[in-house]
């Protein structure tokens, strides 16, 4: 008996549902980690877990559009094969079932190696950590057995059954989406956050200047608008939902406050380290010496500060005079 032959829609086909399926099921696992990294956060990370800067969103895009494709091109494959069950031999179909059954093992029997290594090691089993080899475990075990259940032809003997497991991969997908709406927010929500968080790059870049200023001058600025100097640091920034200029209080001494109107809460890590006399971030771990804080609630939020001349001395007084 001759061997079907392969066309370009066959290839083609299972070449797209293989790429959508294992983007879709990476994507979810991702996703996955990313929601028990936001319920069980890791003490020991310097910065806590914050969904608006993590990968959930693009995660819950690439589930959002792959899944239904995925599903559409598998539509496709089973009408043909149908139509004419000699495609169920064509080898890129025996190619995709197999190269997926291999990964979904290897994926099972390394997560098995890891939780094992992890706990001879004597390290503490961590509810997130068990959580993320739990999903490892479900989903390529998941995987594993509908894979091996389609060689065998098991859903082609039976149609109704393959109809209920898509209703709840269907199901599944779309809790764990509205499950991220719950942790994410809404994309409105998203965007004041995006405004929040440049609100407070801001205000960081305004506490250099300040600083800077009185490192030059031996004084505060009067008024925000002193700090504006195209040699040194260009304009201050403004609000970027209002345009509105930042409020900056100098105080007694060499104490000053900046202010700024925040839409929520803030969430994640908003502490920054400074080089001491550059005022430059430096990463955690580096040599930075001061450690600002920016933490902050809803509505106009003030920080203040007070400059110690020990860590920012003024400046060499010396220049050349023509």
């Amino acid at each position: 008996m001759d061997k079907p032959r392969i066309t370009a829609k066959d290839f083609f086909l299972w070449a797209g549902a293989m790429v959508t399926f294992y983007w879709s099921v990476i994507a979810y696992i991702l996703l996955t980690f990313d929601y028990i990294n936001y319920a069980f956060p890791n003490p020991l990370a310097f910065y806590p877990s914050d969904p608006y800067q993590s990968g959930i969103s693009y995660e819950m895009a690439s589930i959002i559009v792959l899944l239904p494709l995925y599903l559409v091109l598998m539509r496709f494959i089973r009408r043909d094969i149908a139509r004419d069950p000699s495609r169920m031999d064509i080898w890129v179909r025996r190619w995709a079932l197999i190269l997926t059954l291999f990964v979904a093992g290897v994926a099972v029997t390394v997560d098995f190696i890891v939780l094992l290594t992890t706990f001879l090691n004597g390290e503490a089993l961590t509810t997130a950590f068990l959580l993320k080899v739990l999903v490892i475990f479900l989903v390529a075990g998941a995987v594993f057995l509908h894979f091996i259940a389609d060689m065998r032809g098991y859903w082609t003997a039976f149609p109704d059954r393959k109809r209920l497991v898509v209703i709840g991969v269907s199901v599944l997908a779309v809790a764990t989406i509205v499950s991220g709406f719950f942790i994410v927010g809404t994309p409105g929500q998203a965007r004041l956050a995006r405004f929040d968080a440049q609100k407070v790059s801001d205000l960081q870049n305004i506490q250099s200047q300040v600083v800077y200023y009185w490192q030059a001058k031996q004084k505060l600025p009067g008024m925000i608008t002193d700090l504006n100097n195209s040699l040194n640091y260009g304009p201050v920034p403004a609000d970027p939902q209002s345009g509105e200029p930042y409020v900056y209080q100098p105080g007694e001494g060499l104490s000053f406050k900046l202010c700024a109107m925040f839409n929520a809460e803030s969430r994640g890590s908003q502490n920054v380290y400074y080089e001491p006399r550059a005022m430059m971030p430096v990463p955690a771990g580096g040599k930075g010496m001061m450690q600002d804080n920016w933490q902050h609630g809803m509505g106009q939020v003030c920080f203040e500060r007070i400059i110690d001349p020990a860590f920012y001395p003024p400046l060499n007084k010396d220049v050349i005079r023509p």
